[in-house]
């Protein structure tokens, strides 16, 4: 199972693509709401969630988790403690964790990103502590994966469906969607 925590503020691009390619893909993603099972973005669009963050379970069945960025998405997200204990039990248990735009800063302040290869949003790399500064747009190190920000979602859904499921799928996915390498 793969959560993407989804919260009032959040980047309608950075959710919605990589759920698509993931589902493509054939994984289970559960979009989880915070607060309520509908959230409004940064933009005013209502999504309605498949479940609350009261029904998320951290157990073996977890996968992988994704925190989508925007304003103030992010900062809903780091002030939850069910994405808190998400983010510790995937670092526990060496579950990838994906994050973009300025998602990447909620794993910086905790010093998870510390010698790791990152990117995310122009102006949050002061909230990565620790990392290496990546000039690619998308990045993979170890169980974290980073990225910039809207303009490359589709690009961190196929990074995200690479890291699950192996690279010829990604590549099939790519191809499906006439995405350009």
């Amino acid at each position: 199972m793969i959560y993407i925590f989804m919260a009032d503020g959040f980047e309608e691009t950075e959710a919605i693509a990589p759920i698509d390619i993931l589902r493509r893909a054939g994984t289970d993603l559960v979009m989880v709401g915070i607060k309520n099972d509908s959230v409004k973005s940064s933009h005013g669009v209502l999504m309605l969630c498949d479940m609350t963050e009261q029904q998320v379970e951290l157990d073996e069945r977890l996968e992988m988790i994704i925190l989508p960025g925007g304003m103030p998405g992010t900062l809903n997200l780091e002030a939850n403690p069910v994405v808190q204990s998400a983010i510790d039990y995937c670092v526990e248990h060496n579950i990838p964790i994906g994050a973009i735009c300025a998602a990447p800063s909620v794993l910086g302040k905790k010093g998870l990103l510390d010698g790791k290869e990152a990117i995310c949003f122009p102006g949050f790399e002061k909230f990565l502590t620790g990392a290496k500064l990546s000039d690619k747009k998308v990045v993979t190190d170890g169980i974290f994966t980073t990225a910039a920000g809207a303009g490359v979602a589709v690009e961190f859904g196929l990074e995200l469906v690479r890291v699950l499921k192996g690279k010829a799928e990604s590549d099939s996915i790519r191809a499906a969607i006439q995405c350009a390498k």
